[in-house]
């Protein structure tokens, strides 16, 4: 008994070893399949066996592991019982043997599997399995149960555009282990039979009703292919010495620029300007002119009036609040605002008049609010 299940653990790990390597990797809802048989057996000496074949019927269910190697339950019923002791059992069901059997398919093992099953594949199946014996009579004396062994070989045939239907015609021995206080194969004590059945495979997760061949590389392409990532390790541990020292200057002109951010913007007032006495103030943010504004932009206007000759340089600042840029167009702004006053507003001529944005200050006045200003110089006294 020992040697018969080293025979099925050897054949199964070979089976395996040889096509693991061949097909994708299955998930464990992949190449099951389920099929129904029907068949004849009579035993196997002692009687006549074409005047003996008692019917049967079966329900097989099971998964391959690999193309080679699988396994599958088989539960099978047997009828009549003709030839299977001194005297009629009289049930109309005979016994049944439900097996736990291995698959190798030997095509697949000794062929190399090809991506698709095969027209037609040898399979063998064998395993181990409980039977059980009916009788009316007393079950101490007729009914009986045994441990068994099945062998099996399934010529089959794969139909279908997608090879999931299998159809089988299966010859096999069945072997009652039990006898007496001793389990030991007797062919006196089996039984000859063949099945005719259909399997159905179900569909799998790569798409197919079987097995798909795995995209293998050869050793060449694989040396290649880590030659090249050594490559980009390489090129990519420069570019991060790269990074390293651009992160560096960025972080220098960052704290340069915050630095710069916190110095306030001055504007250096001449002393020795022929600087006119009236401004004109403005709101925070704001280049149009308060009508209270509008009497020291009259006063400008009277002096220009008066001095025929005169020339005057109008000159916008803005308080240090806000960015360089927008103080600079804010400045500019209000010195072309005021311009515009005394042009369209008071008459006087644009031609003697220019205009200049000064950025932000806080230098004129003392008072941050009085540098939102603009103020008149006359040039022509320069």
């Amino acid at each position: 008994m020992k040697k018969l299940l080293l025979m099925f653990a050897a054949v199964a790990l070979t089976a395996q070893t040889t096509s693991a390597q061949t097909v994708e990797d299955s998930k464990f809802f992949d190449n099951w399949y389920l099929g129904v048989n029907t068949g004849l057996n009579a035993k196997t000496t002692h009687t006549a066996i074409f005047k003996n074949l008692n019917p049967s019927a079966g329900l097989r269910i099971g998964r391959y592991f690999t193309p080679v190697f699988g396994f599958a339950i088989e539960g099978e019923a047997y009828f009549n019982n003709k030839a299977s002791m001194q005297r009629p059992l009289g049930t109309f069901v005979k016994g049944t043997n439900v097996s736990l059997l291995g698959t190798t398919n030997f095509s697949n093992w000794f062929g190399g599997y090809t991506g698709e099953p095969r027209l037609f594949e040898v399979i063998g199946v064998y395993g181990l399995g409980w039977g059980h014996v009916f009788s009316t009579e007393s079950a101490d004396v007729y009914e009986r149960n045994a441990f068994t062994s099945k062998l099996g070989l399934d010529f089959a045939f794969n139909l279908g555009a997608r090879k999931d239907w299998q159809v089988y015609i299966e010859p096999n021995i069945t072997y009652a282990l039990d006898n007496g206080m001793k389990t030991q194969f007797n062919v006196d004590r089996s039984a000859l039979g063949v099945l005719v059945g259909v399997n159905y495979k179900f569909a799998n997760s790569n798409g197919t009703h079987n097995f798909k061949i795995a995209e293998l590389r050869d050793q060449a392409e694989i040396d290649g292919l880590n030659d090249r990532i050594n490559r980009l390790r390489a090129a990519n541990e420069e570019k991060e010495g790269v990074i390293a020292n651009d992160r560096n200057t960025i972080a220098d002109l960052q704290a340069q620029l915050a630095a710069a951010k916190q110095q306030k913007p001055t504007v250096v007032v001449k002393k020795d300007e022929n600087v006119l006495q009236p401004t004109v103030i403005f709101r925070q943010g704001k280049s149009n002119i308060d009508a209270a504004q509008y009497a020291s932009v009259s006063m400008v206007a009277t002096y220009m009036k008066n001095h025929k000759d005169a020339r005057i340089l109008i000159k916008g600042y803005a308080s240090p609040e806000g960015s360089k840029e927008l103080n600079q167009k804010l400045s500019e702004a209000r010195a072309n605002a005021v311009k515009d006053a005394l042009v369209k507003r008071y008459g006087v001529a644009a031609s003697r008049i220019s205009v200049r944005g000064m950025g932000a200050t806080d230098e004129l006045f003392d008072e941050v609010d009085f540098n939102r200003v603009v103020t008149f110089t006359d040039i022509s006294k320069q």
